[in-house]
């Protein structure tokens, strides 16, 4: 017994030198899945996920001027093609992990109708967005403003946020009256959680494919290809389909 309780011990302590940390950048849009993904597979590997949070834009920035990510989950798969163009990357790693889907969206109960016709209403005061020059998200809200021949009109009553993030905080704290954010920043379970939405037609904006890649600080790091392959799991894409992403 005494000799089983050494190896047990031996083998629990090789198991714990062998987890690592793994530095992801993650788009703002996938915040609460990823927390529920981090927890996953943090549970079943051993392994410690270091999330960071923002705009994909700033994050290829930050990349290229020697930040320590080791995997990048963005929020179009434009910046993952190009950093992998450019040897930032890592090759043949890049997948699409989530495809994003866009929804204008109230606090307030009953003020988005489910057609979206607020927008030419104007019933509001401000419209919040991400910057579409460094937001996909903020992107496909101007393509929507812009099939909707509302894009001038509106422009006045834009206020941009830095993320997808940021834009869904100025609707949570009434800075904005209504903003387009990503569906998993207000829907869970299939259903909305509070206020009023509209979920926008896939057919007004570019669709918003996510891709992940593994970055050069990652390669050859066990923590950072155990998370890739768990990215590709049944548990994980369950957790991102739950959060109303297409696969």
């Amino acid at each position: 017994m005494k000799r089983f309780a050494s190896v047990w011990l031996a083998l629990m302590v090789a198991g714990m030198a062998r987890a690592e940390d793994v530095h992801v950048a993650v788009a703002a849009n996938f915040s609460a899945p990823m927390k529920d993904i981090s927890a996953r597979f943090e549970r079943d590997t051993g392994h410690k996920v270091l999330a960071t949070i923002g705009a994909t834009g700033r994050f290829y920035a930050q990349i290229k001027n020697g930040a320590p990510f080791e995997v990048l989950l963005a929020a179009d798969d434009e910046t993952p093609a190009r950093l992998d163009k450019e040897g930032s990357a890592v090759a043949e790693t890049r997948f699409t992990y989530a495809i994003g889907k866009l929804v204008l969206w109230s606090a307030q109960a009953g003020l988005v109708d489910p057609q979206g016709q607020v927008l030419t209403q104007g019933r509001f005061a401000h419209l919040a967005i991400a910057n579409p020059k460094l937001a996909p998200y903020g992107a496909a809200a101007m393509q929507t403003l812009g099939k909707l021949g509302l894009q001038e009109r509106l422009t006045p009553r834009l206020v941009q946020g830095d993320s997808i993030g940021q834009t869904h905080q100025f609707v949570v704290s009434g800075a904005a009256t209504l903003g387009f954010v990503a569906m998993s920043q207000v829907y869970g379970g299939g259903k909305l959680q509070s206020g009023s939405a509209w979920l926008v037609p896939t057919g007004m904006y570019t669709p918003i494919r996510q891709d992940a890649v593994l970055l050069e600080r990652g390669k050859g790091k066990p923590a950072a290809l155990a998370f890739l392959r768990y990215l590709k799991s049944e548990p994980a894409r369950a957790v991102i389909r739950s959060y109303g992403y297409d696969l």
